[in-house]
C-alpha cells in the first residue's frame, strides 16, 4: 500500500515502519521549563526487529485460539500481540545523571523546522522514498521511521550497551573483550526478552543502558510527520542498532501537550489526548500495534507536581535546591498514544474522615465471582498478570489518588472523593479484575477540551463535573473507569473502530452508576431508559448535521487493519476538526451493545463479557473478534439469525440511524421518568400561555421535584417551543434552581437564555463560559451548525440574528470569550 499524503486532507498519517522493527522500551529523560514552555532531554529506545516479533506472535495467535476454543478468529494481514512484562508498585532508588545536549565542540546547526539534522550525511534521506517502505532494499541502508511532529530533533546516537558493567550475562562469552554491532543487538535481544519474573532487573538494566555513552552518531532527517533514521551499511532491520539515544526538545505550540494556567492561575502543562497523540512529545512508534513498556525521569521545579502513566505512586527527589525529580514506570504492554504527563501545582485531596488508600481491600472470592477468574492461561503474552493473582482478582478498590488545584478542595471532597469507592467497586461487580493496580485522578485547567480522559492509571477529569448534584461526577467517572477495560487494557487494532472504546465505555456507565447507587433492577431500569432515550435525541441530531461518510463505524469495512508492507497507514478523518465533536461512535456503539445485552438478556450478555475481557485483555482486536466470540458463546434459539454479516451491515458500515434501532425505538413505550418529564412541560406551556396580568386569581401549577437527566430532558423539550416569556423563564430558573445543577443541565438552560434574550440571566452564560469549556457542544436541533467551534460559539449560533438588535448585554457577554460577533452576524443567513 503506497501511501501519498496530501497536507490538506483529513486524515492521520502513521508514517512508522513497524512491520519491519518495534520498540519494545522507552526510557525518557526529560527537564520541564515553564519559561520557555519546553520540556526537553533524551529518549533511548530498545529495539527488536521483525523476524523476532513475527515468530512470537505466531505462538500467540496460536495460544488464544486454544484459550477461547478457536472463538478468535482473527483473518489478520500481520499480527498484533507483542511480548512484553507486567509489574507491581516498585520505587526505583537509581540515581540518573544528566547528558550534555552536544558533546564538547560539536556545531549543529538548525534547519527552518529547529530539527538538528546532519545534512550532509542524510541529505538523501527521502520521506517520499522511504516512509512507505523502509525494509531491506538491496545496496541501500534500512531506515527506522517514526512518528513525530512539532519536535526540535537535535542529535541521534547508537548506545554502547556492552559498555553497562554485567552485560556480559546477555551474551556467550564471560568477558566483552571484542565489542561489535552484532554483540550489542544480541544484548538488547536478551535484554527485552527476559523473563516476567525478572521485571525488576530488567528495569535496572534499562536504566543503566540509557546511562551508557554512545558509540556513533547516526544520520536522521524530518518531515512534516516522521522522523528517519540510518546507520551506513547497515541493510536490515537485524543490522540496524537495537538501541539508539535521542536529543529532542518539543515547540511551545507543539500539539500533544498544552501549556496553559491552572484554577488557580499557576502554569501547568499537560497532553490533552491530542488527535496526532504524542508525537509532538516525543519520537515514538504510534500505531497501536507497537505495544511497548516505558520508564522516565522527569524534573522541574521543586514547587511542581509530575503525574504520569505509571504503576507507582512515585515521590519527589531533590536533587538540588529548587529542583525534584520524579520517576515512573510502566511494564504493562500499552501503545505510546497512551502515554500521559501532567505537571503543575496540584494538591492531593483526601477525604477528612479517612485516607484514600485505607480503602483498598483485599478479601477472599466469593462463590458467586469464581467466575471471574476463568482459571487458564492467559491469551497475551507471558507477564505477572493481575487476572491471574488471586489478591488482584478479589481487589474490589484499587488504590488511588486525587489532585486538583487547592481551590477546589471543597468541591472534591464533597462529590469526587466520596464517589471514587462506589464507582470502582461496581465496576469490579460487573467486570471483575481491575486491569491496573492503581489510579491517579486529577482535575484538569478549566480550557480541557472535554469532560474527562482515561490513560493508564491517570484519569483527568473536568472542573464541570464538580458542581451540582453527584449525578454528573458519577457518571463520568464510571464512563473513564469503563475505559481500563475497553480501550486501554483491550485496545482497538484500527484506530477508526473507535466505537470498541467509546462505545463500551458509554454503555458500561450506565449499568456501572446503577451498580455504585445501589438502585434495585426496577429504578435501575427506569433511569437506564431515559439516559437511553436522552440519547436517541442526541443520535437523531448527530445524523441530521453531521456528513454521511462520518457516520459509519467501520469506515474501512473489509479493509479494516490493514497497512502497508512497512506498517505505515491512513486514519480517515483522523485531523477533521469536525470529528473532534462528533459523538456517532459512542452513540451507535452504545445502541449496539445495548440490542445485543437485551436480546441476549443482561445475564448471558455479561458473563460473556467478562469471559471477553479475559480472553482479550493485554491484546488489541477487532470488530469481528467481539462478534464472533459472542455469537459463538450465545445459544443458537437466543441468535434469532444475529450473524457478524448482518451486524456489520445494519450497525457498523452503514451511515444513519441503524433500521434495527428505528424499528426497537417505535415499539418501545416510553418510560415512566420520560411521561413524568412531558406532564412537567405541559405544566409550562400552559404557565407560559397565561397573560401576564390575569382577572382572577389562578390555582399555581405544582412541580414535581425531577432528577437531573428529567431537567436535562425537560429543557430540551422547552427549546422547542417557539417563544418563552421572561416571567416563565424567572420562574423556572427559581423553581429548579438553575443556576446550581450540574453543566448538563445548565448548558441547556444557557441555550434558552440566549434564545430568548433574557438578559436577567446574562450572568449564568458567562459563568457557563468561564467555568465549562469542557462541555462538548451540543447540536441545535434543526440547524446544520460547524462543529469546528467551541460551544461559547455555538450558543452564539442559539441567537436569532435575523431579528435584531441583538441585546448588547449579551454581545459584551460573549464577545468577552468568542472574539468578534460580527463574523457570525454577516455568515448567519
Amino acid at each position: 500500500m503506497d501511501i501519498q499524503l496530501d497536507p490538506a486532507r483529513d486524515d492521520l498519517p502513521l508514517m512508522a515502519n513497524t512491520s519491519h522493527i518495534l520498540v519494545k522500551h522507552y526510557v525518557l529523560d526529560l527537564d520541564v521549563d515553564f519559561e520557555s514552555q519546553v520540556i526537553e532531554g533524551t529518549i533511548v529506545l530498545f529495539l527488536e526487529d521483525g523476524n523476532r516479533f513475527k515468530k512470537q506472535n505466531s505462538s500467540i495467535e496460536e495460544a488464544c485460539q486454544s484459550e477461547s476454543n478457536k472463538a478468535c478468529k482473527f483473518g489478520m494481514p500481520e499480527p498484533c500481540h507483542i511480548s512484553v512484562t507486567n509489574a507491581r508498585t516498585f520505587s526505583s532508588e537509581m540515581d540518573y545523571n544528566d547528558f550534555a545536549i552536544c558533546s564538547k565542540g560539536e556545531k549543529d546547526t538548525p534547519d527552518k523546522d529547529g530539527n538538528h539534522d546532519n545534512q550532509e550525511h542524510a541529505s538523501g534521506i527521502s520521506s517520499s522514498k522511504y516512509c512507505c517502505d523502509t525494509g531491506n532494499r538491496g545496496s541501500e541502508d534500512f531506515v527506522l521511521v517514526l512518528d513525530c511532529c512539532d519536535l526540535s530533533v537535535l542529535k541521534v546516537e547508537e548506545v554502547d550497551v556492552a559498555a553497562v558493567p554485567g552485560m556480559e550475562k546477555f551474551t556467550r562469552s564471560p568477558k566483552l573483550t571484542v565489542v561489535s554491532e552484532e554483540l550489542r543487538n544480541q544484548i538488547v535481544r536478551e535484554l527485552v526478552t527476559l523473563p516476567a519474573d525478572c521485571w525488576r532487573e530488567q528495569l535496572d538494566y534499562y536504566a543503566c543502558c540509557s546511562q551508557a555513552p554512545g558509540c556513533g552518531e547516526l544520520l536522521f532527517d524530518t518531515d512534516s510527520w516522521s522522523l528517519q533514521i540510518r546507520k551506513t551499511g547497515a541493510q536490515t532491520a537485524t543490522d540496524f542498532p537495537h538501541a539508539i539515544r535521542i536529543w529532542y526538545k518539543t515547540k511551545p505550540e507543539g500539539r500533544s501537550v498544552t501549556w496553559t494556567s491552572d484554577q488557580s492561575d499557576r502554569p501547568c502543562v499537560y497532553t490533552v489526548g491530542s488527535p496526532i497523540n504524542n508525537r509532538a512529545l516525543f519520537p515514538c512508534q504510534e500505531p497501536p500495534v507497537a505495544m511497548s513498556t516505558w520508564q522516565a525521569t522527569v524534573r522541574a521545579a521543586a514547587s511542581y507536581v509530575v503525574l504520569m502513566s505509571g504503576e507507582n505512586f512515585a515521590k519527589p527527589t531533590q536533587l538540588w535546591e529548587g529542583c525534584s525529580s520524579w520517576y515512573y514506570y510502566v511494564t504493562m504492554p500499552m501503545p505510546a498514544s497512551t502515554f500521559t504527563i501532567a505537571v503543575g501545582c496540584w494538591t492531593e485531596m483526601k477525604l477528612e474522615t479517612c485516607s484514600s488508600n485505607d480503602l483498598a481491600t483485599e478479601r477472599p472470592l466469593s462463590p458467586s465471582e469464581a467466575d471471574f477468574r476463568h482459571v487458564g492461561v492467559c491469551s497475551h503474552m507471558e507477564y505477572p498478570c493481575r487476572f491471574q493473582n488471586a489478591s488482584a482478582a478479589a481487589q474490589e478498590i484499587i488504590p488511588y489518588r486525587v489532585f486538583a488545584p487547592v481551590c477546589l478542595k471543597g468541591a472534591c471532597q464533597e462529590t469526587l472523593l466520596r464517589l471514587i469507592p462506589p464507582c470502582l467497586s461496581a465496576a469490579h461487580s460487573v467486570l471483575g479484575t481491575h486491569p491496573f493496580s492503581r489510579l491517579d485522578v486529577l482535575i484538569v485547567p478549566a480550557n480541557f477540551p472535554s469532560l474527562g480522559m482515561a490513560s493508564p492509571h491517570i484519569m483527568f477529569l473536568s472542573q464541570s463535573i464538580l458542581t451540582g448534584r453527584s449525578h454528573l461526577c458519577g457518571t463520568r467517572l464510571c464512563h473513564e473507569i469503563a475505559h481500563a477495560w475497553f480501550g486501554l487494557a483491550i485496545g482497538a487494532r484500527d484506530w477508526t473502530e473507535e466505537w470498541l472504546s467509546e462505545g463500551f465505555a458509554t454503555h458500561l456507565e450506565d449499568v456501572f452508576w446503577a451498580a455504585a447507587q445501589q438502585l434495585d433492577p426496577r429504578e435501575a431500569r427506569e433511569q437506564q431508559e431515559l439516559r437511553a432515550c436522552l440519547r436517541w435525541r442526541r443520535l437523531q441530531d448527530e445524523m441530521r448535521c453531521s456528513p454521511e461518510e462520518m457516520q459509519v463505524l467501520r469506515p474501512s469495512k473489509d479493509k479494516t487493519g490493514h497497512t502497508s508492507n512497512s506498517g505505515a497507514s491512513v486514519i480517515k478523518q483522523g485531523l477533521n476538526p469536525e470529528k473532534i465533536f462528533m459523538q456517532v461512535h459512542y452513540l451507535k456503539g452504545y445502541f449496539l451493545l445495548r440490542f445485543l445485552a437485551k436480546r441476549f438478556g443482561d445475564e448471558t450478555y455479561f458473563s460473556f463479557l467478562r469471559k471477553f475481557v479475559h480472553t482479550f485483555h493485554g491484546q488489541l482486536i477487532l470488530s469481528q473478534d467481539f462478534l464472533q466470540m459472542l455469537l459463538e458463546n450465545i445459544p443458537e434459539e437466543k441468535r434469532l439469525e444475529l450473524s457478524v454479516e448482518n451486524i456489520y451491515q445494519d450497525w457498523l458500515e452503514s451511515s444513519g440511524i441503524p433500521k434495527p434501532l428505528q424499528r426497537e425505538r417505535r415499539a418501545e413505550a416510553e418510560c415512566g421518568l420520560a411521561r413524568q418529564v412531558r406532564a412537567e412541560v405541559t405544566k409550562w406551556i400552559q404557565v407560559n400561555r397565561r397573560p401576564r396580568k390575569r382577572k382572577r386569581r389562578v390555582k399555581e401549577e405544582v412541580f414535581e421535584k425531577l432528577l437531573p437527566d428529567q431537567l436535562v430532558l425537560l429543557l430540551e423539550h422547552l427549546l422547542e417551543q417557539k417563544t418563552l416569556s421572561p416571567r416563565t423563564l424567572q420562574s423556572l430558573q427559581r423553581t429548579y434552581h438553575l443556576h446550581d445543577q450540574d453543566a448538563e443541565v445548565r448548558h441547556r438552560w444557557c441555550e434558552l437564555i440566549v434564545k430568548h434574550k433574557f438578559t436577567k440571566a446574562y450572568n449564568s452564560v458567562e459563568r457557563f463560559l468561564q467555568e465549562d469549556q469542557s462541555r462538548p457542544p451540543r447540536l441545535l436541533r434543526q440547524r446544520t451548525v460547524p462543529t469546528e467551534l467551541p460551544a461559547e460559539a455555538l450558543l452564539l449560533r442559539a441567537v436569532d440574528w435575523t431579528r435584531p438588535p441583538v441585546p448588547t448585554e449579551l454581545i459584551s457577554v460573549l464577545i468577552l470569550h468568542t472574539g468578534s460577533v460580527q463574523q457570525e452576524q454577516e455568515s448567519s443567513p
